[in-house]
């Protein structure tokens, strides 16, 4: 399974899968999914803009059942160009049940490096059912409004590029208030602004900052455009609905169904190893 556009570099694609191969190789495991999860999969890269690839890996049976834990992240060393690291299907499950956004947002990624396209199904699939959407909002919200608190000037000015890393976090909140059904919002900023309510100049302000950025290296500091300041100032408020909580039974039934999952993948993974690169 490979899902990605022309405008990739030829030759940081070959560095990432080898990068990969080489995890496969050295560590005994089977990718059974590895995604790009930057600003390219967010939707407003830059021209410079390096390559983040995110994996989901999954040991032997024989791993899981050892009394001895094992380190939980595999990674590379960010080179300026490439950024490789996975979590272990074991953390990727946790986490996703205690409400953290990062796993569905891999699981949704369009551009896809390797992976079992049955996997990435029943992967969405099962954050569809437990992902806890207050818990997700609230994790939108504190990456947004840290990016806001940490970068926007007393006179109202920010570094461009970092205002993304607010609006988006922002129009996910958006999206999850606009959605009550789901907890997972699309991971491109151009699905999300496309999937809720905003005023045309809100849209217009967001286009031109995307464009803007799909066409300069540098984009330097400058006046939040105000449609979009009081987008973000609206959405990163913490609300009534972010801290509700789910009943203990309803948290029973999402770890058992992740668990499920869990030992479904490492019986299918956890004895045939290293998993085929496929899509190459």
């Amino acid at each position: 399974m490979r899902q990605l556009p022309d405008t990739f570099a030829p030759d940081a694609v070959v560095r990432v899968d080898a990068l990969l191969d080489a995890m496969v190789a050295r560590h005994g495991v089977a990718i059974p999914l590895a995604v790009e999860s930057g600003s390219r999969a967010w939707g407003f890269p830059s021209p410079d803009s390096d390559y983040d690839c995110r994996f989901v890996y999954v040991r032997s049976d024989e791993d899981y059942l050892s009394p001895w834990d094992v380190r939980d992240v595999l990674e590379s060393a960010p080179d300026g160009v490439l950024d490789v690291n996975g979590w272990d299907l074991r953390k990727a499950v946790q986490l996703l049940v205690r409400g953290n956004a990062t796993v569905p947002e891999w699981a949704g990624s369009p551009l896809v490096y390797r992976g079992d396209e049955a996997f990435r199904t029943d992967l969405l699939a099962l954050c569809d059912r437990v992902a806890d959407r207050a818990r997700v909002a609230t994790h939108y919200a504190h990456l947004g409004q840290t990016q806001w608190a940490r970068f926007l000037t007393d006179d109202g000015r920010i570094p461009l590029k970092k205002l993304f890393y607010a609006l988006r976090p922002a129009l996910a909140v958006l999206w999850l208030r606009e959605h009550p059904a789901s907890a997972v919002p699309p991971m491109r900023l151009q699905d999300l602004v496309a999937q809720v309510r905003l005023a045309s100049p809100v849209v217009r302000a967001v286009e031109d900052l995307v464009a803007l950025k799909a066409t300069t290296r540098e984009l330097g500091v400058g006046a939040v455009p105000g449609p979009i300041r009081t987008l973000v100032e609206r959405e990163l408020r913490h609300e009534d609905w972010m801290s509700v909580r789910r009943e203990p039974a309803a948290v029973a039934a999402a770890r058992e169904d992740a668990a499920a999952f869990f030992r479904d993948a490492v019986r299918t993974y956890g004895s045939r190893r290293p998993l085929a690169t496929a899509g190459r």
